[in-house]
């Protein structure tokens, strides 16, 4: 009978080393049967919103416990309310990914300098930055049978440009080029997000449009360049993308009308080296932090993932939480901005 107790008891223990190491994990023990939720801070079919699709269809197999991934939209205020939503009413627990717009961390900088008079409900600089899908590259670009050619042009003659809502890089970007270089861009504003832009630009309501990714151009629109349909104008970054440089477009930057607006531009563009940052909650448990950025550095590591998105591999594109988590050089130089730097929990 003792022997027989024994064979049973060999038995059980040998047949539990998934279930045991379930319990001694408690992320897998967390996650295991929930629903991750990531808020895209933008509208559907876009550049952020495609991103963020594609990263979850291939999270929960990465993630201990493999959770169930759900993407939303919540667009408005340039992902600031997307943004104000993960701050204040989101679950702090790890079940809640933002997904915003690089420009909400920037916001959050410019925010800070205003004190007292502070006008957003979050500080973006608390965030717990997870990872990147990518550095970004603007552009402008412009149909080819647009009435400019060239960059060199838009200060001359009139650039008329499709833009979205304050606070977004397709109105920023050409409000601050038109303050800084003198070009001469009028936009026509309210579109949702790049998918209706480009939408736009195809049925010739506008001629072109200006702070658009260059991934997102590649995701949404690959056959543009090749087909002629546009050009890409002018790069909006202080050092370009080596794969545009070798097209000879030229930065913005070299186009300001003094050292000082050069430096402010360098300042704005230095915000895309956030590229599609993904961030949680600040308060979310370290260990489960930690789990995530594991993840988000495993996930399409060889590419295969990427090349679904539109038949071809990305070299611009990475999944590491150090590219997200690096403050821009540039900003150390600034006093109000060593107080002001993300959570590296």
């Amino acid at each position: 009978m003792r022997r027989r107790l024994l064979q049973l008891a060999v038995v059980a223990i040998v047949a539990l080393p998934d279930g045991s190491a379930l319990a001694q994990d408690p992320v897998a023990q967390f996650y295991k049967g929930r629903q991750i939720t990531v808020i895209v801070g933008s509208s559907a079919g876009g550049g952020y919103d495609i991103y963020a699709r594609l990263l979850a269809r291939h999270m929960p197999k990465h993630i201990p416990g493999n959770p169930g991934v759900m993407v939303t939209n919540m667009p408005g205020a340039g992902s600031n309310a997307a943004a104000a939503h993960l701050f204040n009413v989101a679950p702090k627990d790890g079940t809640t990914i933002g997904a915003l717009q690089n420009s909400a961390v920037m916001d959050a900088l410019f925010d800070a300098l205003l004190g007292n008079a502070r006008q957003l409900r979050h500080d973006a600089t608390k965030f717990v930055h997870l990872g990147s899908a990518t550095t970004d590259h603007y552009v402008c670009i412009a149909r080819s049978d647009a009435p400019i050619r060239t960059f060199k042009d838009t200060l001359t003659r009139e650039f008329l440009i499709g833009a979205s809502q304050p606070g977004t890089s397709t109105r920023d970007y050409p409000a601050m080029l038109n303050n800084t270089t003198g070009a001469r861009i009028r936009q026509v504003g309210g579109y949702p997000g790049t998918r209706e832009i480009t939408l736009a630009i195809e049925k010739n309501e506008v001629q072109g449009l200006c702070g658009f990714s260059w991934s997102s151009l590649q995701a949404q629109r690959p056959d543009w360049i090749k087909s002629g349909f546009i050009r890409v104008i002018v790069q909006e970054h202080d050092k370009g993308n080596p794969e545009i440089n070798r097209m000879g477009v030229p930065l913005a930057v070299d186009f300001a009308t003094s050292p000082e607006n050069r430096k402010i531009m360098e300042l704005v563009y230095s915000s895309e080296t956030f590229g599609r940052p993904y961030m949680l909650a600040p308060g979310v448990p370290a260990d489960r932090v930690a789990a995530l950025r594991r993840r988000s550095r495993r996930r399409c590591r060889t590419g295969s993932c990427w090349r679904r998105r539109s038949g071809s591999g990305s070299p611009s594109i990475r999944s590491r939480a150090r590219t997200c988590r690096r403050w821009p050089p540039i900003f150390s130089r600034h006093p109000w901005a060593s107080s002001k730097r993300p959570s590296r929990r």
